[in-house]
């Protein structure tokens, strides 16, 4: 009976060393894992097809935009100029 209160400590050491490695292996597959899930090459250009289009139409809004103020500018130059109030020739030559 003295020999197993003697190997009790190394019997729980052994066996907390093998349960660390245990937890390690299982910790270090569950981070590959995880990173091995990532987006797919066809949700990657889905995203970038995404980011291209939103980009596009930002750059048709501005133009439009710079468009309608050049357009509204030239109304009301035309607005503000004098009209022609010289008579005109109506005699035929």
């Amino acid at each position: 009976m003295k020999i197993i209160i003697h190997l009790h400590p190394i019997l729980i050491h052994q066996t907390n060393t093998k349960m660390k490695k245990v937890i390690t292996l299982v910790a270090i597959v569950g981070a590959f894992a995880f990173i091995a899930c990532g987006p797919s090459a066809a949700d990657k250009a889905k995203a970038q097809h995404m980011k291209d289009s939103l980009a596009k139409d930002s750059v048709d809004k501005a133009a439009a935009a710079a468009a309608a103020a050049m357009k509204k500018k030239d109304d009301s130059i035309k607005a503000a100029m004098p009209k022609d109030s010289t008579p005109k020739d109506t005699m035929k030559k």
